[in-house]
């Protein structure tokens, strides 16, 4: 009788040690791959400090009140059940608007986003479909076949956006809402395939398939799984084109409208994590394999100096005069944080830093209202124009600020960018642990090691300063393990545990650390950073240090333009000298020739050249013969093999100003080198 107690007592025990370990938060399940990371619900992570004022800026301007003066969105909505935008941009700006009011928990934003919601949950079709009544329902007729339905396109964003949603609500509509489209799909998909109505379905095919398996996760649907593989066979082939490497080198040649949806940077962006989507249900290396090379490739082939490929709108090699489209970056981001949380490739997330903390605030003002279609990283005026881009569009608008210049994806899509990387910042291990492997301002609430809550607060001015503090707060002691990301540039990272050294750290290594932690715990990551130079187009040198890059900074002047089509935009012009080559000197010794000032975090909003938290000063001259010519474009000169410009320099030295990246409107930041 006793040995049978004993036993009962020992299965109990396992039992409820098995249950103790069950992982927090909700990753795959079988048969698709373990995540090696798993995304945590929207609002576990809030902004602070810079990141905070960040999205409270977004909150005042775009973001937060789009839908009261963009007439696509503003006006007879069709997400609202009216005839206005019955398409994209409304799904893209709440794609944004919708994370940005749980991070900040805005009631009003909560409630403006929430009509939207609540309108697409509620009148969801008998078969399943949803959205914006189509053409024939116009015409009072009801959906009796796929074929009567609209484009898959569009409900993929909002796929999206109900995804985020439920995982900050819980709201019970959203799971079985999914559920009866994806069998409405599933049934249809054959019969009216995602290039049916357009090509973006298609090409975008990754972010349905993404959907699919994130029900199956909640679900476990299986036909959720066959689904999937029908979609990844009738999308754009990414994952065939990234590993063969043929694709990605035609794409510098060939500007013709041959294939061009293939080459549009905004697919790219959106496709290159369709490797890494699919590899979860196939579980064989030559998807990873794809993805890691044709990244390599892509950088390699289209890299700018901020991070980004160039996209113009299509590939368009790595001149520093080449366009980013802003659609393009955001998109890149929210690929890199899917394909980071499915791979744990530490290069993913550097790649993501350096896109986001240089690319990514250059290309809206300071009030989160204006926008450039195309940004160039040597951009030395700002003005209607052709410029050296792929799409020049008639009215020359792609590279000055305006609401609306250029294309309106940008303006409606743009929101998801620094919202969606906030919400990245940290994410769940399956061992019910944190891994930090993105730095920034921040807090978190989780629950880690036995379903234990904990809250971290992380203080930095990252990526502005090379320090980070971390401090754990916890009703009761908790074993888990914390993960800590080495970045590339730091050759030895320092981890101290309150006020002692614990750990080094090597360049691009994730660091654990298993522990019991208490309550009040302080870590403290000191990335030591030196400044360098590295090489790009044209053997031209950029100067970097820590995440930044950094940029000439060039007097602006401003001016307020209007035209009947795009409304009012801005031009920028230089109001001083910007044909600067640096010596080789500094090229070789960086650290030897090259002043760093730390200004310290101003008031303000930080991302423009009159805030600028760091100074990088040095001696350079200028090159009379680079000019702009009559199209805009500031060309680089070649820098030869033999080590520098042959043309024609001033003779006379003079001290210029560095500033990140990020903080400049106009800017060189591909320099020439000179004697």
């Amino acid at each position: 009788m006793m040995k049978n107690r004993l036993l009962l007592t020992l299965f109990i025990l396992c039992a409820w040690s098995g249950l103790a370990q069950k992982a927090q938060y909700q990753g795959n399940k079988a048969p698709l791959a373990p995540l090696k990371y798993i995304e945590l619900p929207l609002g576990a992570v809030k902004p602070q400090g810079w990141l905070r004022q960040q999205l409270e800026v977004m909150k005042k301007g775009a973001t937060g009140h789009l839908d009261e003066y963009f007439p696509k969105v503003q006006n007879d909505n069709g997400w609202l059940g009216g005839k206005g935008d019955a398409w994209e941009e409304t799904p893209y700006w709440l794609d944004g608007a919708v994370p940005l009011a749980y991070l900040l928990e805005d009631k009003t934003l909560t409630q403006k986003v929430q009509k939207y919601i609540d309108w697409t949950l509620s009148t969801q079709r008998p078969n399943g479909f949803f959205g914006p009544l189509t053409n024939e329902e116009r015409k009072g007729k009801s959906i009796s076949s796929c074929e009567q339905g609209a484009d898959w396109w569009p409900r993929m964003v909002m796929l999206k956006v109900l995804q985020q949603y439920y995982t900050a609500t819980k709201d019970a509509r959203v799971i079985p809402f999914m559920t009866k489209y994806f069998h409405y799909q599933l049934q249809s998909i054959k019969a009216c395939p995602l290039n049916k109505w357009t090509d973006w379905a298609r090409a975008r095919g990754g972010d349905n398939i993404m959907s699919a398996y994130w029900l199956y996760n909640q679900t476990g649907d299986k036909s959720l799984l066959e689904l999937a593989d029908i979609l990844y066979q009738q999308t754009t082939p990414w994952t065939q084109y990234m590993a063969e490497r043929n694709w990605v080198m035609q794409a510098s040649a060939n500007q013709t409208g041959e294939s061009w949806m293939d080459r549009h940077a905004v697919n790219v962006g959106m496709g290159i994590k369709l490797p890494a989507i699919y590899y979860q249900s196939q579980k064989t290396d030559y998807y990873l394999k794809a993805m890691s090379q044709g990244w390599k490739d892509i950088m390699t082939l289209h890299g700018l100096p901020h991070g980004m490929f160039s996209g113009d709108e299509d590939l368009h090699g790595n001149e520093p005069s080449q366009g980013v489209e802003l659609c393009a970056i955001v998109e890149t981001m929210f690929s890199l944080e899917n394909v980071l949380g499915i791979t744990g490739d530490p290069m993913y997330a550097q790649a993501l830093e350096r896109m986001t903390y240089n690319a990514l605030p250059t290309q809206t003002t300071d009030d989160y209202i204006s926008r450039q279609y195309f940004q160039t990283a040597n951009q030395v005026e700002v003005r209607r124009g052709t410029y050296d881009f792929s799409l020049p569009f008639y009215r020359g608008m792609n590279n000055v600020f305006g609401p609306y210049a250029g294309y309106t994806c940008c303006t409606s899509n743009m929101h998801q960018g620094w919202t969606k990387f906030v919400s990245h910042l940290w994410y769940a291990t399956p061992e019910n642990g944190l891994a930090s492997l993105l730095y920034g301002p921040s807090s978190i609430k989780a629950n880690v090691g036995n379903s234990v809550e904990v809250t971290i607060n992380e203080s930095t001015n990252y990526p502005f300063e090379d320090q980070i503090n971390f401090e754990l707060q916890s009703a009761k002691a908790v074993t888990f393990p914390w993960e800590f990301r080495i970045p590339e540039w730091c050759q030895e990272a320092t981890i101290s545990i309150n006020g002692k050294e614990f750990k080094k750290g090597k360049a691009g290594e994730i660091v654990k650390i298993q522990r019991q932690w208490q309550n009040g715990d302080k870590i403290t990551l000191h990335f030591p950073s030196e400044v360098r130079t590295s090489v790009w187009a044209h053997n031209s040198r950029v100067v970097e240090k820590g995440p930044l890059v950094y940029a000439l900074k060039i007097e602006e002047e401003w001016n307020k333009k209007e035209i009947k089509e795009e409304g009012t935009f801005y031009e920028i012009l230089p109001k001083s000298a910007w044909n600067f080559g640096i010596p080789t000197s500094v090229a070789e010794k960086p650290s030897k020739f090259l002043q760093v000032t730390t200004k310290g975090m101003p008031q303000g909003y930080v991302w423009n050249a009159q805030n600028a938290p760091i100074e990088i000063k040095l001696s350079a001259k200028q090159i009379p013969a680079w000019i702009i010519n009559n199209d805009g474009v500031a060309r680089i000169p070649v820098t030869t093999r033999d080590g520098f410009y042959q043309g024609a320099v001033d003779n006379k030295e003079q001290t210029i100003t560095l500033i990140p990246y990020g903080c400049s409107k106009l800017r060189v930041v591909a320099f020439p080198l000179i004697k």
